[in-house]
């Protein structure tokens, strides 16, 4: 089995620690860390490799690089602000590609 690799963005981290409680982030982690084993299990949002896991009110974003075996972490929003955050996520995919591509060559 193929063990993906998990990054995240510097504004993701940011978000994760100002939207999410304490005392619920370990627990958010501990999910998150699932996705090593098979990063395909949230939601799509209109792209095979563009996803969001929830819990409890918050959704995060992420993106699958197939061909680098990267999951990466790239936004979070709660359920008011989700179409907002989607759109404004769509506009970094080039960014978010780069960024992969250069790292993980």
């Amino acid at each position: 089995m193929v063990e993906w690799v998990l990054e995240q963005t510097d504004a993701f981290e940011k978000e994760f620690n100002k939207l999410i409680p304490k005392n619920m982030q370990n627990i958010v982690k501990k999910q998150l860390l699932k996705l090593k084993e098979n990063p395909f299990v949230g939601r799509s949002l209109g792209f095979k490799f563009f996803r969001e896991k929830k819990f409890d009110k918050w959704r995060i974003y992420y993106l699958i690089y197939n061909d680098k075996i990267v999951v990466y972490f790239v936004g979070i929003s709660d359920k008011k602000l989700q179409q907002t955050k989607i759109n404004e996520l769509k506009k970094l995919f080039k960014s978010f590609k780069e960024y992969v591509e250069n790292k993980f060559t």
